[in-house]
């Protein structure tokens, strides 16, 4: 099968974005192997950021150790060289033969295999601006000078995105406005507009804004185009996350597709690709 990387339908490219570093559901997660893979075929692919104990970022999404890798305690309280020596974990729990890796591992490796000139990396900041000190921005800024053009910084905390920002101007932004419950506020509220207007005047500088798809199409079924809003800013949409290649979510992201999302968070693209293709 073709790699997958975008559907194209009606003219609208919308890329299929390797959520946590997965091109398929049973593989793990942020392993260098498949993101290298993926910034060689031109694809979107996503990581997470925590901050560890000397100052510098982890690929990791949980500010604690046990579920992902073979260690304990908080990424926070662990120095980097005790976090290189853990393994990750598979989807089952089972210790993997990779090891975690920091930002600036990743940096290395992608600066020593060039991605392709179409291919995204997102870095997601899983920590607010308070988690920030000017030691941390520093660090951050040197990790990904050799490859920040390939790069995308997102966050729910603006601030936080803008601050690291700053510090390298290459780096592209994004921006999500939805944690929480804003799903359930939304639908008793109804006020779709207002959400996405505010999301647009907190991050006026955002390449992307990244929205939960069943925000974007409860929207939809309430009459509101809020990729279109997005659109006409002149700023592109992701929607998150396709867990699963189902009948239902196939029906969710083919409505997707007729709105013209730009992009889809997956943790299966080879699935989704498949079943789309069908």
């Amino acid at each position: 099968m073709n790699d997958p990387l975008y559907i194209e339908r009606g003219g609208h490219r919308t890329w299929l974005k390797w959520h946590r570093g997965r091109r398929k559901a049973s593989d793990p997660v942020f392993t260098g192997a498949r993101i290298l893979e993926a910034m060689r075929l031109g694809a979107s692919v996503e990581v997470d950021l925590v901050i560890h104990g000397d100052h510098g970022c982890a690929i990791l999404h949980n500010f604690a150790l046990e579920k992902e890798t073979t260690g304990t305690g908080l990424v926070r309280e662990t120095a980097a060289a005790t976090l290189r020596q853990l393994h990750l974990r598979d989807n089952d729990g089972a210790p993997l033969a990779e090891r975690v890796m920091l930002l600036e591992d990743l940096c290395h490796l992608l600066a020593k295999s060039p991605p392709h000139s179409d291919a995204l990396l997102q870095l997601d900041f899983k920590e607010d601006l308070a988690a920030l000190d000017p030691l941390t921005v520093e660090n951050f800024a040197a990790s990904i000078a050799p490859v920040a053009s390939s790069l995308i910084l997102s966050g729910g905390d603006f601030d936080a995105i803008s601050l690291l920002a700053n510090a390298s101007p290459m780096l592209k932004i994004g921006y999500d406005p939805c944690y929480g419950d804003s799903l359930t506020r939304l639908r008793a509220t109804k006020d779709y507009k207002t959400f996405i207007s505010e999301a647009l005047r907190t991050a006026p500088d955002a390449r992307m804004i990244y929205l939960h798809h069943q925000i974007v199409l409860a929207a939809d079924e309430a009459g509101f185009d809020m990729i279109g809003a997005v659109h006409e800013a002149g700023l592109r949409v992701d929607a998150w996350t396709i867990n699963t290649v189902n009948s239902t979510t196939i029906s969710q992201v083919n409505r997707l597709l007729q709105l013209a999302v730009d992009q889809i968070t997956t943790d299966d693209p080879e699935g989704l690709a498949a079943a789309l293709d069908t």
